[in-house]
């Protein structure tokens, strides 16, 4: 931000360059546009930042997040305990949830095996899973673990490295299906999710 400008400004810009997609540019507008023309939207961003900040926390059974011991999910009694979908963020965990097509648990990892952003087994809370699979006492018995990373090189290689440790105790371990979206026409679906939908068919 060039030029002079008062302290507690330029802290706004250099505060709301830590989201993601947001430049220097970007943030030095947002402020000017909250200060100028929403200050009470500024201070009710703040509040909600603050208040989220302070005490939003972890689940300890699934790991999303929670402003309780555990979410809301967790502590519904008509889930079915016997399945276990495993997915990267909360955000995921949402749209599964849009679907109405599950009423099984969850375990959030929060990310995704990336070895080259120094991120391993442990950054995404791998043995925190392993004991929520295989612990009676954290939700169980789970019967099948579904893994629902996503299509990316990243979250196929977590799906495998998941697949592989909860195979080698014993659980039934299944992968989300790829293929071709509902509604979708081949003509306009690339070749790589057509491939991908003719390995994965099912018998009708």
């Amino acid at each position: 931000m060039k030029g002079p400008a008062p302290n507690s400004l330029q802290a706004l810009v250099e505060a709301l360059r830590v989201l993601p997609g947001v430049g220097p540019k970007s943030a030095q507008r947002m402020a000017y546009h909250l200060l100028q023309h929403d200050r009470e939207g500024a201070r009710r961003l703040g509040d909600a930042l603050r208040g989220a900040a302070d005490g939003v926390r972890h689940c300890a059974r699934c790991n999303t997040f929670t402003e309780s011991e555990l979410c809301e999910l967790c502590r519904d009694e008509r889930r079915d305990a016997s399945l276990l979908c495993v997915v990267e963020t909360p955000a995921d965990q949402v749209m599964i949830e849009q679907t109405m097509a599950y009423r099984g648990q969850y375990f959030v990892l929060m990310g995704r095996l990336s070895p080259l952003d120094g991120v391993g087994p442990r950054e995404i809370h791998l043995d925190r899973l392993l004991a929520r699979a295989t612990d009676p006492e954290m939700g169980g018995p789970v019967q099948e673990v579904i893994v629902a990373t996503n299509f990316t090189s990243e979250g196929e290689a977590t799906a495998h490295y998941i697949g592989e440790m909860l195979k080698a105790r014993g659980l039934k371990v299944s992968r989300l299906a790829r293929g071709v979206p509902v509604g979708g026409e081949l003509e306009y679906v690339d070749a790589g999710t057509i491939a991908r939908a003719v390995m994965d068919r099912r018998s009708v």
